[in-house]
């Protein structure tokens, strides 16, 4: 849509959810540009916008898209992938046979169509917003603009970062760190709406010292956050204390890494004291739930973070962008994980997934309100064909998402007021020429690898 154009949604079951959610039955929403302009009754808004075009809903309930707090792209190709030997044991071991050896088999065109499936994968499922993380250890240079371009193809708005490591020699270190800088210069010389960058690093066990400092060094005129594995297996744990004598977290916090910019994926086996530092520091957390119960990692403590202040979000780290998947994960993990079904309920589950994703976004985009339908908040919104055979209410949403709600629902997405997809078909991406390419590019990758 161009900045002046209007699109009127009718005849909707809006649920705007923000600070007082709604569900506005026979609803009507204007979008004018990338942002929302009014709300209100489909019979209001008709007479008042006459001239707009029309887009009439047919009773779905619309409501905004899903963001994802942190995901790989890059992970794409490993998709029935098998791997020679003895499976894995552990966290350790699924990183050394499976993702150091994949990363290295990438090209750039392979970065390509790792992103551009991922990004089907998104619209498809009405998730918008991604924050990525990326790592192609012989193909660093001009990674996150082939990664860009794939996003502005697709339309969606994501945050991209290459993931700095020493596992692969101190000159790809620093082409890592080059690349970050370089991407995030190229983006405030000429800026996108659409796109942000942040300072990327693998995890501690990875990295020196050294490093990390010369990482904190390069970022020091750029004030960008950092996105960085965080104790996600107890192994990083490990290596941390044989290190330097300290725990994961205070090794990232005197190192200068962590901040309210910084982003520190999974958690998983931090301590009290590391809990205190993450909240002290305004650090962002991002759980995942499917990820860590595929490596076998453990269960983040979520709520406990939450209780000392944490600041909580939720990603996927590369499994399907179907974000409605994520949060069934994350309601039915910690019950079990602690036996008790009264942790981790429906609406905090729901707070985390929109609200606080929706916060962590504004660190990339802080003029963009996201997670929420309301007045001046960006036209990022899905259709979902869901017809409860229960009463349906802003207050028992998250319920019906958790239980009867699937991503499949999904039969229209539109990210800044632009359709990506309209009776579930896609309008930014051709799925099939993307899919025949990939599976080309895949097989070839794992013959490499």
């Amino acid at each position: 849509m161009s900045a002046n154009s209007e699109l009127l949604i009718t005849h909707a079951r809006v649920a705007t959810l923000g600070a007082e959610p709604q569900l506005i039955e026979d609803g009507a929403l204007l979008i004018r540009g990338d942002r929302i302009a009014a709300l209100g009754a489909t019979a209001e808004l008709a007479a008042q916008y006459p001239h707009a075009q029309r887009w009439d809903a047919g009773g779905q309930l619309v409501m905004p898209a899903a963001i994802c707090a942190h995901t790989h792209f890059y992970g794409a190709f490993a998709r029935g992938m098998a791997i020679p030997g003895e499976p894995a044991a552990n966290f350790p071991q699924i990183l050394e046979r499976l993702w150091w050896r994949l990363d290295k088999a990438l090209t750039p065109e392979d970065v390509r169509y790792s992103a551009l499936v991922c990004l089907v994968d998104a619209v498809k499922h009405g998730t918008t917003t991604l924050i990525d993380h990326h790592a192609s250890p012989n193909a660093i240079d001009g990674s996150l603009n082939v990664i860009a371009e794939a996003v502005q193809q697709a339309g969606v708005r994501a945050s991209l970062c290459y993931e700095v490591t020493d596992r692969d020699g101190p000159e790809r270190a620093r082409a890592g760190i080059a690349e970050n800088v370089r991407f995030a210069k190229a983006l405030r010389a000429r800026p996108n709406p659409l796109l942000a960058a942040a300072f990327g690093l693998h995890a501690s066990l990875t990295l020196s010292d050294a490093t990390l400092a010369d990482c904190i060094a390069a970022n020091s005129d750029l004030g960008m956050g950092f996105h960085v594995h965080v104790a996600e297996d107890v192994a990083d744990e490990e290596d941390s204390l044989r290190k330097s004598g300290k725990r994961v977290a205070h090794r990232l916090r005197d190192a200068g890494i962590l901040g309210p910019k910084t982003i520190a994926c999974h958690c998983v086996h931090v301590d009290d004291g590391e809990i205190a530092a993450l909240a002290e520091t305004g650090t962002w957390v991002t759980h995942q739930p499917r990820s860590n119960m595929n490596n076998a990692v453990g269960v983040a403590p979520v709520e406990k973070m939450l209780r000392a202040g944490v600041n909580v979000a939720l990603g996927n780290d590369g499994f399907s962008n179907q974000m409605f998947a994520e949060m069934k994960a994350a309601y039915l993990v910690h019950k079990l994980a602690r036996r008790d079904p009264r942790v981790m309920p429906g609406d905090l589950v729901f707070r985390i997934a929109y609200a606080e994703n929706a916060r962590l976004a504004r660190i990339f985009w802080p003029d963009t309100t996201l997670g929420e339908l309301t007045v001046g908040a960006s036209a990022d919104l899905v259709f979902l064909d869901y017809h409860p055979t229960t009463p349906l209410t802003a207050g028992n949403l998250p319920w019906h998402i958790l239980f009867g709600l699937e991503a499949s629902a999904i039969t229209a997405t539109v990210c800044a007021g632009r359709v990506l997809m309209r009776d579930r078909q896609l309008l930014t991406l051709d799925e099939e020429a993307i899919t025949a390419r990939s599976r080309e590019l895949a097989q070839a990758a794992w013959k490499r690898l």
